[in-house]
């Protein structure tokens, strides 16, 4: 199954959460889109656990054989399966350059790093999926500093998650350390993603 590229403010309506976590796509029609919007079906428990995986999955912006892949490996490592699974998926390089407030969006952080403009611990890396290490360092290359896009998103950024820093004079952070599972976004309820792949 290939990644979502379609409008995802009217998938955030549909799912009746906001995937870019700012909230601003249900401030306005905060029920789902279409003519029978408003009208909710009660779901079944397998649909909350699918309708749970979908909005995890849509929100990074992963196709199905990568969120499975990360959800296995995530179960391999010590500790509750579902959390770890949250850490890795911010682990990503290209949710991180959103984190430290370099794209607006996660789709637009993903396209800075396939198109090369992010350089990780001194080398440029185009593969979005690359999972960093608390410590490494991630920066702008010197050609791209002065791109619109990036003035832009630093300019309406306001501030950033305490688990990266970004330092504006020199283009450049550091992914601190592993986010704590209070810092992420609380609507998600990772219980259920294990519940769906563990039917």
């Amino acid at each position: 199954m290939a990644r979502y590229t379609g409008p995802s403010w009217r998938l955030s309506r549909r799912l009746g959460i906001s995937l870019s976590e700012t909230g601003k796509e249900l401030n306005k029609r905060p029920y789902a889109p279409g003519q029978h919007g408003k009208r909710r079906t009660k779901l079944s428990e397998y649909g909350k656990q699918l309708q749970m995986k979908q909005t995890v999955r849509y929100m990074y912006g992963l196709n199905e054989r990568q969120f499975r892949t990360l959800f296995d490996r995530a179960g391999k490592a010590q500790g509750k399966h579902g959390e770890n699974f949250l850490i890795l998926l911010e682990c990503r390089l290209d949710n991180l350059v959103y984190r430290m407030g370099l794209a607006r969006t996660r789709r637009a952080a993903r396209q800075l790093v396939n198109h090369g403009h992010i350089v990780l611990d001194g080398r440029r890396t185009d593969i979005p999926s690359v999972i960093v290490k608390p410590g490494q360092t991630i920066s702008v290359r010197e050609k791209s500093v002065k791109l619109a896009a990036i003035t832009e998103a630093l300019e309406a950024t306001v501030s950033t998650v305490e688990f990266v820093s970004f330092d504006t004079n020199t283009m450049a952070g550091t992914f601190v350390r592993l986010p704590e599972r209070s810092e992420l976004n609380q609507q998600i309820d990772e219980q259920l993603i294990v519940e769906f792949y563990n039917r």
